[in-house]
């Protein structure tokens, strides 16, 4: 599936995020993170990345909720790192019971890709 028709499957995924990514999206945006830029329901090969940091080649993604593909978690992954992207991944239930570690986690990761 080539990226332009993965546009409106991401914006579709854009436009009814589950809880998790709604509250992870309302930490990420605006460079809320160590002042880094993320976007949500990013197409990268043929895969949507639930968040991604293009800058420092970073991928977020949320497991529990339905995908809009049939890839299974770990295709997903080996396509998003084929494409030079380290993928990171939480349940719905951290997000939503443990904002502050899985920021951590994430602010982490955004440092070691910086090479701090």
């Amino acid at each position: 599936m080539s990226k332009k028709r993965l546009t409106p499957i991401a914006r579709e995924l854009r436009s009814n995020l589950t809880d998790a990514e709604s509250r992870l999206w309302s930490q990420l945006r605006g460079r809320g993170l160590l002042g880094r830029k993320f976007v949500r329901q990013f197409a990268i090969g043929v895969a949507v990345a639930d968040f991604a940091c293009r800058s420092a080649r970073l991928v977020v993604e949320l497991d529990g909720g339905q995908h809009a593909d049939s890839l299974t978690d770990e295709e997903r992954t080996e396509i998003i790192e084929a494409h030079g992207y380290r993928v990171i991944r939480f349940w719905n239930n951290d997000v939503l019971e443990n904002m502050d570690g899985v920021l951590a986690e994430i602010a982490t990761a955004l440092t070691i890709a910086r090479g701090e």
